[in-house]
């Protein structure tokens, strides 16, 4: 824990919130909802990286959940996903170290706890929870829908974010160390 709120991994984690917050503002329109075009999911591979990643993550999806039209809901359950997420993929970090067994496990985490958790949020709040049948459908559904976009976010867009860094970190340029 030496030096972990030093102002570089403060700032670090500032950005990466607020990043985060930009992206997902931008597509607004379109990032909420089964089909997800939040390209901020990007972002979810930097816990392979940095630990201040995880409460930037955490904190940039709960703000930018508020434009929510899933309310409250959105705000805590898909919070609590990214958070989850950003765990699992630091500890994916810190276990393995052959990089591209590290992205593709890293990346596992944002893409399944989403498409698992976030569903349930949709369904309840549009799905119509009387019709047991029918919710299980539009759950099934939305969990295919929401992993498939957030796979691309974090394989397509997160993976060659990870190797830029990676190139950055091999230049020695103080802000990626």
């Amino acid at each position: 824990m030496k030096n972990f709120f030093s102002t570089r991994r403060l700032c670090r984690a500032g950005v990466i919130s607020a990043l985060y917050v930009v992206l997902t503002y931008v597509f607004a329109p379109v990032a909420f909802g089964p089909l997800q075009i939040r390209p901020a999911e990007a972002l979810c591979i930097l816990p392979l990286f940095y630990g201040e990643a995880i409460p930037a993550l955490f904190v940039g999806c709960a703000l930018s959940n508020l434009i929510s039209q899933y309310s409250v809901f959105d705000v805590l359950f898909g919070s609590l996903a990214t958070l989850l997420a950003a765990l699992g993929t630091y500890f994916m970090g810190r276990i393995f170290k052959k990089h591209p067994i590290r992205i593709t496990l890293g990346g596992i985490f944002p893409v399944l706890l989403n498409a698992l958790i976030i569903p349930v949020v949709i369904v309840i709040i549009f799905g119509d929870t009387g019709n047991y049948s029918s919710a299980v459908v539009a759950y099934f559904i939305n969990v295919v829908t929401i992993g498939a976009t957030e796979c691309l976010w974090v394989y397509a867009l997160g993976a060659p974010l990870y190797f830029l860094i990676l190139r950055l970190r091999k230049r020695k340029l103080a802000i990626f160390l």
